[in-house]
């Protein structure tokens, strides 16, 4: 926590925590509210940290040997039927069209035309890409098919939160389908494995990869896998999903084929997805009270050079020196990225420039003076590190040092995330009293340090959900590293053996 009496955002964390996040996202100039409730504008900088990690993503997506398609946004109504669980499970928040046209009546357009089937907005592609896969495959030689689609979806959710649940979302979803169970489950354990290593290695935010309970599996599928991260108000947020959808969906839309021993079976399928969601988990895993912090490898700049000129007849020189050490640091790169770099040109005090840098996050600022011109110097301020701590750098030590110093950022983000994640799980919760007031602030004698997240024993069971629901508490997931030790369930004392994590969640 930044214990400054004074921050650049306000309110802080430690003061109120969910106004905090949307002053950030505010201040950074990530996104805003729409004109369609429950939507959001994703600004250029929200959107250059999506097309990172979208571009990172859609290269670990394809180096596994999948293939980018696109299927219609709009779902016939009897597709979702086909699966039972699947409709029931998204039912409440499709939004749905009715009508192809508008008519004026009385200065007013009225919806016209009623269509003969409803049509669904996508909320998700099993269904559809079903449909496509059904008339794809036909033999075994058709198999595996392996399919990603980037797109957007609507859930329509009126309880909104930019980024983290909105009506309309950006993601990808991953669709294949294969001949056998096995090679369909380790299908789904890759993408978990993918999405694992996208958010610990780009996203720098550690995560913990587990299944879900059968209670919180995805509408329709067999297992639900799941990578689930903490964020600095010591709730979860689960970051993407993998799924193995067994032969249920194939056997919906009729995806079959002809077996080597020359008979018709129904394919095995997963389908896997992240969302824009990341972005508000960066936000809460890293950001301090003055800001957004990004890990370089999604920043949309790497670094800004901001020109101090105290007097007008320096400015061409200052401006000639910084745009001299933009062109030498943007012929550098770290781990195969190329350094991205941004001369702030504007008219306005050096100071309020480097703040609002700060305020978004962008990894380095370098600022270059005449004086620094005369001693061939750079002033370097690193966003890991105090908005006002700094290092006199000689200009070709800093051109040549970018990589390493963007990588330690890198590094310094994850190893912070990693150690709050790990100071703020209990392993030694043994009972559901102390469970019980684990969770409940009240009980607390120190609130200011309640929760996070419990690693403990579960039994499952409609009693054991119950009194999580009113905890308002969640199995984030089963991880994947059991100890496979007996013990008690730290929710009802019940005898049990598998591990869980437990925590308050987004």
């Amino acid at each position: 926590m930044n214990n400054k009496e004074t921050s650049a955002i306000s309110p802080r964390r430690a003061d109120d925590y969910p106004e905090w996040y949307q002053q950030v996202v505010k201040a950074a100039e990530l996104a805003e509210n729409s004109a369609v409730r429950g939507c959001m504008v994703i600004k250029p900088w929200g959107y250059g940290i999506w097309e990172n990690i979208q571009r990172h993503l859609d290269k670990m997506i394809k180096d596994t040997g999948h293939s980018n398609a696109y299927f219609p946004l709009f779902i016939p109504l009897s597709f979702l039927e086909k699966e039972a669980a699947h409709v029931e499970g998204f039912a409440k928040e499709c939004a749905v069209v009715t009508h192809h046209r508008l008519e004026a009546r009385d200065g007013k357009l009225v919806p016209t035309g009623e269509l003969d089937e409803p049509l669904v907005v996508r909320p998700t592609s099993e269904t559809i890409i079903g449909e496509s896969f059904a008339r794809w495959v036909q033999s075994y030689r058709d198999l595996p098919l392996l399919i990603n689609q980037w797109a957007n979806v609507v859930r329509w959710e009126m309880r909104t939160r930019l980024f983290l649940r909105t009506a309309e979302f950006l993601w990808q979803e991953g669709h294949t389908a294969h001949s056998t169970q096995q090679e369909a489950v380790e299908e789904t354990f890759k993408m978990l494995d993918v999405y694992a290593d996208l958010a610990e290695n780009f996203l720098a935010m550690p995560v913990i990869k587990g299944e879900k309970i059968p209670e919180e599996r995805f509408p329709g599928a067999v297992d639900t896998y799941c990578i689930e991260a903490m964020m600095q108000d010591r709730k979860a947020l689960q970051a993407g999903t993998s799924h193995y959808l067994g032969q249920n969906f194939a056997k919906a839309s009729g995806i079959k084929f002809l077996n080597q021993a020359g008979e018709i079976e129904c394919a095995y399928t997963t389908s896997w997805g992240v969302s824009t969601r990341l972005i508000g988990g960066v936000i809460m895993t890293h950001s301090d009270d003055d800001g957004l912090r990004l890990p370089p490898k999604i920043a949309p700049k790497h670094v800004v050079i901001i020109p101090v000129i105290p007097k007008p007849e320096t400015e061409a020189s200052v401006l000639e020196y910084a745009e001299s050490i933009a062109r030498d640091l943007r012929r550098q790169s770290f781990d195969g990225i190329p350094v991205e770099v941004i001369v702030d040109r504007r008219d306005m005090r050096g100071g309020d420039k480097s703040w609002e840098w700060v305020k978004k996050g962008i990894p380095v600022r370098v600022e270059v003076g005449p004086r620094d011109i005369e001693s061939k110097q750079v002033v370097v301020y690193r966003r890991d590190k105090g908005p006002r701590e700094k290092s006199f750098l000689g200009a070709s030590q800093a051109v040549e040092g970018i990589s390493q110093l963007l990588l330690d950022i890198q590094s310094s983000y994850f190893n912070q995330a990693k150690s709050y994640r790990d100071e703020n799980t209990r392993r030694d919760i043994a009972s559901p009293e102390e469970f019980k007031r684990f969770f409940t602030p009240k009980n607390e004698e120190r609130p200011e340090i309640h929760g996070g997240f419990v690693l403990g024993k579960w039994a499952g069971g409609a009693e054991a959900l119950k009194l999580l629901e009113e905890l308002k508490v969640t199995v984030r997931c089963l991880p994947l590293e059991q100890s496979g030790t007996e013990g008690r369930c730290v929710v009802t004392g019940k005898p049990a053996v598998k591990d869980a994590i437990f925590a308050k969640a987004y």
